[in-house]
């Protein structure tokens, strides 16, 4: 999930270097959250509202490609210390999916891999871990396995690709998950 609000940013970049490293019998499909805009979330749990509307047009969308996948990359810059405002947004969603009986989203995702890749401006990757916290939480929350995030440098267009480390590591980054060694993670 391309959750930048930029179209081929140091985020997106980054990602696309790390799946260029697997092998080609895997197949990867690119979604860009801005292409597939979902309303404001609306949380209706305590509402009073038994029944739940079934999916439709984008949500749709995302539901089943989320449903369908094995792993589910979220490729968000880091944004005020965490996810772009499109991920938070397709996460939220994610409560809205545990209730819809038919989706059975929990015991679907359980199992499945969530990886984080990002690009901050700042030196000190400890400015993502709010974002990393984020994935790897929701992650737990599922009982999904927790891949990891692959931080780069960047602020620019194409700033990313000076960074010599994030670099070294995309190209190991989905092969290794979370037993390479800790510099390729949070």
């Amino acid at each position: 999930m391309l959750a930048s609000s930029r179209l081929g940013g140091n985020t997106e970049t980054l990602a696309r270097m790390a799946a260029e490293a697997l092998p080609d019998s895997v197949e990867r499909r690119w979604i860009r959250l801005r292409d597939v805009p979902l309303p404001p979330f609306v949380d209706l749990r305590h509402a009073g509202i038994q029944a739940v509307s079934t999916p439709a047009g984008n949500e749709k969308v995302l539901l089943d490609a989320t449903l369908a996948a094995t792993d589910v990359v979220i490729a968000s810059p880091l944004y005020w210390y965490s996810v772009s405002a499109d991920a938070k947004q397709y996460l939220d969603y994610w409560s809205g999916w545990m209730r819809l009986p038919r989706a059975n989203f929990m015991d679907t995702m359980r199992g499945k891999k969530l990886w984080g890749v990002s690009v901050l401006s700042e030196e000190d990757p400890a400015q993502a871990d709010p974002l990393a916290g984020t994935l790897r939480l929701s992650a737990e929350y599922l009982g999904m396995d927790w891949g990891g995030v692959l931080l780069g440098n960047g602020s620019q267009p194409d700033d990313v690709l000076r960074d010599a480390g994030a670099l070294l590591r995309a190209s190991t980054f989905f092969l290794c998950g979370t037993d390479a060694p800790p510099d390729h993670h949070e």
